[in-house]
């Protein structure tokens, strides 16, 4: 997620724990810095864009790592505010849920959280929640808002920020089963055997998804909006050019995108250069990720150095499709490029 929601998150678990122990600006205070403490590990460079994307929320995400540096991270907060080392349990505790809470926020995101490093590389994804969503980061931002206006009421305006933004992550779970169940039924109607099914939220909100089928060398594009009319879902077809994998040989960059996107990649052969795209995060034909990673020469590819080529939806435009085909409107989604002049 954002770094907002982080800090906010971060802060209203370190004020719901502490608030009977520390002041409420301490406990804030804490919860905001090793809250966001995790994705520090984006200043690391692991030696090409795709290893820095693939290496993004793994050790300083994973939770056994995370438990084995609070007591340290503890002792470091409490000396640096001056807090008795008497409170410690409390401090551990506070510190414990509030490192551990960042990667698990994470993990409701399709981007990839390696939890269980060192002992599984897994990346986890459920895909549930936009990196971004207003109605998930507003209650924890009130809730700290009333915190600090009310300290003798901290601990319980916080909890109930908390209650309700997890009470948002539980219903964004359920909508995308709602939809996944639709696109299934949707798919078979169709004659679509789809091998990877991905559903995930379009931007700001839980109302609209975007579903991504992978099968064979095609997938297929659609959006479900819950206030749709109809259960029909316009599936629109892309090719992925598997054809390029057998040529592309012992590439590593390509292999390690492929493995961290689950399945959800296409590749594409443009001016002599072949692309690898991930699936997941966009929308056709606008891409966060994507890598040049080798380069034709006659019958040949050859490897590159990979080179990210990263395509935005601009806001705009995007917002002047996306709200009133989320109010259930049939607008078919921009297939070009969208003017950004």
């Amino acid at each position: 997620m954002d770094s907002l929601s982080q800090i906010a998150l971060g802060s209203a678990v370190g004020v719901a724990v502490l608030g009977r122990h520390a002041p409420v600006w301490k406990a804030a205070l804490v919860g905001a810095v090793y809250g966001t403490l995790p994705d520090l590990d984006v200043l690391l460079d692991f030696g090409d864009p795709i290893a820095n994307m693939t290496r993004h929320r793994a050790e300083s995400h994973a939770i056994p790592w995370l438990t084995l540096v609070s007591p340290a991270l503890t002792w470091i907060a409490m000396k640096a505010l001056r807090e008795p080392m008497a409170q410690f349990k409390s401090w551990w505790l506070a510190v414990w849920l509030i490192l551990i809470t960042h990667p698990l926020l994470d993990w409701t995101t399709i981007y990839g959280t390696q939890l269980w490093r060192p002992f599984s590389d897994q990346p986890f994804g459920l895909g549930s929640m936009f990196i971004i969503d207003p109605l998930y980061t507003l209650p924890l931002l009130i809730a700290l808002g009333f915190a600090f206006g009310k300290p003798p009421r901290a601990r319980i305006c916080a909890t109930l920020g908390l209650a309700i933004s997890t009470a948002y992550l539980v219903w964004s779970a359920m909508a995308q089963q709602i939809v996944r169940g639709a696109a299934q039924d949707e798919l078979r109607r169709q004659g679509i055997v789809a091998e990877h099914l991905l559903v995930t939220p379009t931007a700001f909100n839980t109302i609209l998804w975007r579903v991504v089928a992978v099968s064979g060398d095609s997938y297929y594009e659609g959006f479900r909006s819950l206030l749709d009319k109809t259960p029909a879902i316009a599936f629109d077809r892309f090719p992925r050019r598997n054809d390029l994998l057998p040529m592309l040989g012992y590439n590593t960059p390509a292999a390690s995108l492929a493995w961290f996107t689950q399945g959800f990649y296409k590749l594409a052969e443009q001016d002599s250069r072949v692309i690898i795209t991930d699936l997941r995060m966009g929308q056709e034909p606008l891409y966060t990720f994507n890598f040049v990673v080798a380069q034709r020469q006659g019958d040949r590819l050859l490897p590159t150095s990979p080179e990210r080529n990263s395509f935005r939806v601009p806001l705009r435009e995007g917002l002047a499709w996306l709200w009133p085909r989320l109010l259930g409107e049939p607008l078919p989604p921009p297939r070009e490029p969208f003017n950004t002049d």
